[in-house]
């Protein structure tokens, strides 16, 4: 149950994107495979939009037992450029990297 409220949380996320008028964007690809431990997804949209994501447990049965989610999405801005954002999300919080983004490693 934690593990499909987690799925559901962070396909909710991805599908919130910059303002476009995704209202008429068709899905040509939709892959979805969810097990006991893990998951993993692929979306593509005729907008050029893009998700692929990854998920399972570690640590199994322990009390550090934890989902590590594992993705990228690309998308194209109102600029005209595509913006790709690669991801994991763990114990350590969610840490995005792209070249749009800045860079917050010390």
């Amino acid at each position: 149950m934690k593990l499909a409220i987690v799925f559901a949380a962070l396909f909710a996320v991805a599908l919130a994107a910059p303002a476009q008028d995704y209202a008429n964007a068709e899905v040509l690809r939709l892959e979805s495979d969810v097990r006991p431990e893990g998951y993993n997804f692929a979306l593509e949209t005729s907008d050029g939009k893009t998700h692929q994501e990854e998920g399972s447990l570690k640590d199994i049965g322990t009390e550090n037992e934890a989902i590590v989610v594992r993705g990228s999405y690309s998308f194209i801005a109102d600029d005209g450029q595509t913006y790709t954002v690669n991801y994991i999300a763990d114990e350590n919080g969610f840490q995005p990297e792209g070249a749009h983004l800045p860079n917050t490693a010390h």
